[in-house]
């Protein structure tokens, strides 16, 4: 079961499907003021879901986002306090599908053409699938002054993990108030 959650939790960054990336922020807060950041950690500890690998992937894509933006990683007094959460929920997609044919064929003394009786089916399927959530919080002082969230169907894709977390990430940081340094 434990590898199971492993599995998914760290495929929700590399799924092949769009992700909703979503964030909000205190608009009164100056984030260029910020100049270092901490991470905090893993909230109820949600991380143990992760490998190794995947762990440090998704923090290293962290580290450079914030780097790129001119904030340094601390060990104490940071200006910016992190805390990650990842969770996974098994969801179900239901679909319905309706095709009519129309009604072409012989209608007595007027002959053949459209008109008469048609038909029409409808096929309806379920499909079970993992859905995977990942938190971003960063606090100031204790108070939330930023959240960015990822949301995505978790698919097995472990060779292209590498590449998609980062992509993911950059992705969420782009809702960041502060734009990357050239």
């Amino acid at each position: 079961m434990n590898k199971l959650f492993l599995f998914v939790c760290v495929v929700m960054l590399s799924g092949a499907s769009i992700a909703q990336i979503k964030a909000d922020y205190d608009k009164d807060t100056n984030f260029e003021s910020y100049q270092t950041y901490k991470i905090i950690g893993w909230e109820k500890d949600s991380d143990k879901v992760l490998t190794p690998f995947d762990k440090e992937r998704i923090l290293n894509s962290i580290d450079a986002e914030l780097s790129d933006r001119g904030l340094a990683k601390v060990d104490s007094n940071a200006d910016i306090e992190i805390t990650l959460f990842i969770v996974v929920e098994q969801k179900t997609s239901k679909t319905a599908y309706t095709t009519f044919n129309g009604g072409y064929g012989y209608r007595g003394r007027w002959g053949w053409g459209y008109g008469g009786m048609g038909s029409a089916s409808t096929s309806y399927s379920e499909e079970d699938y993992l859905e995977g959530t990942f938190v971003l919080d960063m606090y100031n002082s204790g108070n939330l002054v930023w959240q960015g969230v990822i949301t995505d169907e978790v698919k097995d894709n472990p060779e292209k993990r590498e590449k998609t977390i980062p992509k993911k990430m950059k992705k969420l940081m782009k809702k960041f108030p502060v734009k990357p340094k050239k």
